[in-house]
């Protein structure tokens, strides 16, 4: 027999929606199977499977340790929840910007999937290293620290994760709607703006199943897309000038800042897809650029447990630093 206690995690879902989190390979016709021959029992009885479970109601399983232990083993499998440094890199805590019970907000970076299941790879990913960093600090069965929001692999910069489910569900909700929320890039693109500040105001489209056309277009029937920049400073190298600029993202399409950059003839450097292939090349043989220069450098959101409003910025990652010091 198993016991555990229900905390605000694992509070406010059905009983059976939480059987299914703790058993995920368990079929639904054993699971209802368990609680009608009385091997799950709330409070010591019997509920039915669409009993909302309460903080600290006391879930008993009466399964033989054998079995708990096979479905246990098929949990960590799914969750990618084992402890395991051989197989993944660590979160290294010079990267973490800002931590309290509630939100773990980190400086991610390049080259650094958000999800396991990204890009079809078992290379690390963010979510594992958080979980792992967490792995004393998890008190939930069903529920596992996650991103409230994602950028692209190869972009560096902040990512909140959040730690408590009511904190993700507000957040996740903020995002979507853009409501209550305002995220800045720092973008280093081709030749000098003429304009210092601009909102660009385009229409994009994403392209389903895109293999050797850019995934993202500007598109006059498509979605709305607002991106508002400042040039911070104007670059040279030899005879290649540069822009560093401020990006603020009104919405959040796919690709948004690269392709609206890309669409005013200014592309972010060495953005394989949207960029100006040469100048990679030359870019990469001068000066060992190997990444799209797009970092998400500073967000300002509400803390929900403290109803604190936050604005929280990342520092630039070794590589634009560096190149930003080399083409002043």
């Amino acid at each position: 027999m198993k016991q555990f206690k229900i905390t605000e995690n694992d509070a406010n879902q059905r009983l059976d929606k939480f059987m299914k989190k703790l058993f995920p390979l368990a079929t639904r016709g054993l699971l209802y199977k368990l609680n009608r021959t009385n091997k799950v029992k709330v409070n010591s009885k019997k509920e039915d499977n669409e009993y909302k479970l309460q903080i600290w109601d006391e879930i008993k399983i009466f399964l033989n340790d054998k079995d708990f232990e096979v479905l246990s083993k098929e949990i960590d499998k799914k969750q990618d929840l084992v402890k395991d440094t051989n197989k993944r890199s660590k979160l290294d805590k010079k990267d973490i910007v800002f931590e309290d019970n509630f939100v773990l907000v980190v400086n991610k970076q390049a080259w650094l999937n958000v999800h396991p299941w990204d890009h079809k790879t078992k290379e690390s990913n963010l979510i594992s290293q958080v979980q792992d960093y967490l792995w004393d600090k998890l008190n939930s069965l069903t529920f596992k620290p996650s991103l409230a929001h994602r950028i692209d692999r190869d972009t560096s910069g902040i990512v909140i994760i959040a730690k408590k489910k009511d904190i993700l569900t507000r957040l996740v909700e903020d995002f979507k709607n853009h409501k209550n929320i305002r995220k800045y890039y720092l973008a280093i693109v081709s030749w000098v703006l003429e304009k210092k500040e601009w909102i660009i105001d385009k229409k994009l489209e994403r392209i389903e199943n895109a293999k050797n056309e850019n995934k993202v277009q500007v598109s006059d029937k498509w979605q709305k897309a607002l991106s508002l920049y400042k040039v911070i400073k104007e670059l040279k190298y030899k005879n290649e000038v540069f822009s560093l600029v401020e990006v603020e993202i009104k919405t959040g399409r796919m690709h948004q800042i690269r392709v609206h950059l890309a669409s005013i003839w200014h592309p972010i450097i060495w953005d394989k897809t949207y960029g100006n292939k040469s100048l990679n090349h030359y870019l990469q043989k001068e000066l060992g650029v190997s990444r799209q220069f797009l970092h998400a450098s500073k967000i300002d959101f509400t803390n929900y447990w403290t109803w604190k409003k936050m604005i929280l910025e990342a520092r630039l990652k070794d590589d634009m630093k560096d190149f930003l010091e080399k083409v002043k």
